[in-house]
């Protein structure tokens, strides 16, 4: 079985393909020039390098390289889909045809294009599945109960959202609404909400109630919880199973040292 990898930014591609190179697997490797790291070239075999919009590019690449089945890692902004970027036919055409153009619709459609071609895409968890989160409380503090008040009223909101697919991530501050994400990500929407209500916030990040481990699925890592400290949030609550926690030991040291609290449920 020969696998691919189509990745986005951050480390994520990364760990997927240590991940598969623990199993002895070499993954076909395409890279977005507008999103993915250079570095990339220096740790995959095979790699092509295409645009955002190259998709029969792209699938032309997983055929001739035998590429049954495909992961998606990595975020690809969502802006960057209306960032000017010049779409190839094979994209003009799935593009034309979708009902609607959120995350699921474009990335769903993108998969129906590669099953045409024999190739399925994958649950992107596949390589890495003892980095996804565990249930319960993963720092030395536990979440107070005002935090689990947030967190409770959080996930409410949250879960809206990802019901409409419109991000992951809430803020609230004293059961109060103070940011929710939609194209700009989650550390982006932390340090937003920051801006607008500095200290005692707390940070609900969800999958979405049917989510697709193909593609979207929750992250977290280190960075995450530096945005929280510059931020002035205290707690973090992940959806167990299924949000992804780069970088374990670091996240935990850091939020311990810093006293914040993280959970999974």
């Amino acid at each position: 079985m020969k696998y691919g990898l189509i990745a986005g930014n951050g480390q994520f591609p990364f760990l997927v393909i240590d991940g598969a190179r623990r199993q002895g697997i070499e993954l076909a490797v395409v890279a977005i020039k507008e999103e993915t790291d250079p570095r990339i070239d220096e740790v995959a075999s095979f790699v092509q390098w295409v645009g955002i919009g190259q998709l029969g590019k792209m699938i032309s690449f997983f055929k001739k390289n035998g590429v049954e089945k495909a992961i998606m890692a990595g975020q690809v902004k969502h802006v960057q889909i209306f960032s000017g970027s010049i779409p190839d036919l094979r994209m003009v055409k799935m593009l034309w045809n979708l009902p609607r153009r959120n995350t699921n619709a474009l990335i769903g459609g993108v998969a129906d294009e590669m099953a045409k071609e024999g190739i399925e895409l994958i649950d992107s968890t596949h390589f890495i599945q003892d980095q996804l989160a565990p249930n319960g409380v993963l720092t030395k503090r536990k979440p107070d109960d005002n935090e689990l008040g947030n967190i409770e009223y959080g996930l409410h909101v949250a879960n809206e959202l990802g019901r409409l697919d419109l991000g992951q991530t809430v803020v609230v501050r004293a059961k109060a609404c103070v940011a929710i994400e939609a194209m700009e990500g989650t550390d982006a929407t932390i340090k937003r909400a920051g801006e607008l209500a500095n200290g005692k916030l707390t940070v609900v990040k969800v999958a979405k109630p049917e989510q697709d481990m193909r593609f979207d699925v929750p992250v977290v890592g280190t960075p995450t919880i530096e945005t929280m400290i510059a931020a002035g949030a205290t707690c973090l609550s992940v959806t167990a199973g299924k949000t992804l926690i780069f970088d374990r030991e670091q996240m935990i040291a850091l939020a311990d040292k810093r006293k914040i609290a993280i959970i999974g449920s």
